[in-house]
């Protein structure tokens, strides 16, 4: 595992995800309640990005049409599409955010 540091933990405000780059990936970072989890960004129905979606518990919504994604494994629960997204590793060293992608 090669994990990468893309954000301090208070850059991701608690319920709410930030789009971040990791080798020319845009991963979506959550802050669910002080967990972090990292998704693709990128949703595989029309390509809205999943950082910008309503975080619902471990859940997010695609702020383009809906689709819902769990933040925790990737996998699609409802909505138009029917494509998982990728999951990724998340560690916390001090206050950072690091992500192996």
């Amino acid at each position: 595992m090669a994990f990468t540091r893309v954000a301090k933990t208070s850059d991701i405000i608690e319920g709410h995800g930030k789009c971040v780059d990791v080798g020319g990936k845009k991963i979506a970072l959550f802050n669910d309640g002080g967990t972090f989890y990292a998704i693709d960004d990128t949703c595989p129905h029309k390509g809205g990005p999943l950082s910008e979606g309503q975080l619902n518990g471990n859940n997010v919504t695609c702020p383009w049409h809906a689709a819902v994604f769990d933040v925790t494994t990737g996998a699609h629960l409802s909505g138009p599409g029917a494509s998982n997204v990728n999951k990724y590793a998340v560690q916390v060293v001090g206050d950072d955010v690091e992500v192996d992608a």
